[in-house]
């Protein structure tokens, strides 16, 4: 029985653990679960899966939680961070949206959990610091993302070989869109993905291709290749999730069906391979398999996310904590869409980098760069 906390557990990678963990029940044992602001859901979730802790970072549903749970309860980022580090927790899924599950990551860390990691942040922002503390430790870090999932089952024990990662991108709905139609989409629109089932923020990112920005980056603190290694490539079928490409010129791709609940159920059984959670791949249906290089012109997020990642320091906290503030207002009809990447690419001009921050520098960057985005905003 592997002992587990889901942070996060209410969102869209959380919610789709849980089910992973209706199917396991005598392999998977929910302790803690966290929450960001919906407390009703939380609540039905500690009554379903009676966890020994639950936390939730809203004040005003605190109280309602504390009444309703019978289990341990704190409230605020703190009290989530702590959660990871539980010494009755074996692994710790760390689904919390954006720059708010880094200390959680780094908590989790420090104690030397297995972290299976579904936050793209804890890595863009502070990966300098996240992966020297995990070879310390000795804390096992397992991607989530179905990226990052695929690629690290294609390199098990062939590290020294790799020659390059290819990162695979849908492109979104609005790949073969000409700028003036850009210029109009509408956040309905934007939340329209062809292919996955996510929250608003990450499937924003994915229409804008910003998420293939900060995969990049992540994938270099992952698998540790230099940012001339990893590619990028659109592939609308969203069946390959991955490649790498290995000296002696041959490649090795994971296929599957696009469901989150296959590389969140990876995490938590690895090494072992449980009972498929998710629709079998017909591979006699599946038709043509197409890959096409990504636009930059239209698409300018992904170049930003190279030029950050390649800067390095601050730079790509910046970079993350911009898009957040950005893409927000662009869900709330404040800005358009393609004010998303110019708002990002005006707060990195400014930005002074340093070179080799601690975490809290980190913070500060990310606390500075979110103010400047809002300051564009008004003007």
């Amino acid at each position: 029985m592997k002992r587990i906390a889901i942070l996060g557990s209410t969102g869209s990678i959380g919610t789709q653990a849980l089910d992973v963990v209706r199917r396991n029940p005598h392999k998977l044992r929910v302790e803690a679960l966290a929450a960001g602001r919906n407390v009703e859901k939380l609540i039905a979730q500690t009554e379903e899966f009676k966890p020994a802790y639950a936390a939730i970072n809203d004040e005003a549903g605190y109280p309602q939680l504390s009444r309703s749970c019978n289990c341990r309860t704190g409230q605020g980022k703190e009290a989530i961070a702590s959660l990871a580090a539980l010494e009755e927790i074996d692994l710790v899924l760390i689904a919390v949206s954006g720059a708010a599950g880094i200390w959680a990551t780094y908590e989790a860390i420090r104690a030397g959990k297995a972290v299976a990691l579904a936050n793209k942040e804890s890595l863009v922002t502070a990966g300098t610091v996240i992966m020297p503390l995990a070879a310390e430790s000795g804390a096992m870090l397992l991607p989530v993302d179905s990226e990052h999932s695929a690629i690290f089952q294609c390199i098990q024990g062939e590290e020294k070989s790799v020659d390059k990662i290819w990162i695979t991108a849908s492109g979104g709905p609005f790949r073969t869109w000409n700028p003036s139609q850009l210029a109009a989409v509408t956040p309905e629109q934007a939340l329209r993905h062809p292919k996955w089932r996510m929250g608003p923020k990450i499937t924003v990112d994915s229409a804008t291709l910003m998420n293939k920005g900060l995969e990049v980056i992540e994938a270099h603190h992952l698998f540790g290749l230099s940012y001339d290694r990893i590619k990028v490539v659109i592939h609308p079928q969203s069946i390959v999730h991955s490649l790498v490409e290995f000296r002696d010129g041959s490649f090795l791709g994971h296929l599957g069906v696009p469901d989150m609940r296959i590389p969140i159920q990876y995490a938590f059984s690895y090494p072992e391979r449980w009972d498929n959670p998710a629709p079998v791949l017909d591979l006699l249906q599946m038709g043509s398999l197409d890959f096409f290089p990504p636009d930059k012109g239209g698409f300018p997020a992904l170049e930003l996310a190279f030029a950050a990642g390649g800067r390095g320091g601050t730079m790509p906290a910046v970079l993350n904590a911009a898009n957040e503030v950005a893409v927000s207002h662009f869900l709330n009809n404040k800005i358009g869409f393609l004010e998303i990447a110019g708002i990002v690419e005006k707060v990195m001009g400014i930005h002074k980098v340093i070179e080799a921050p601690s975490l809290e520098e980190i913070m500060a960057a990310d606390k500075w760069a979110r103010a400047e985005a809002m300051g564009y905003m008004k003007g």
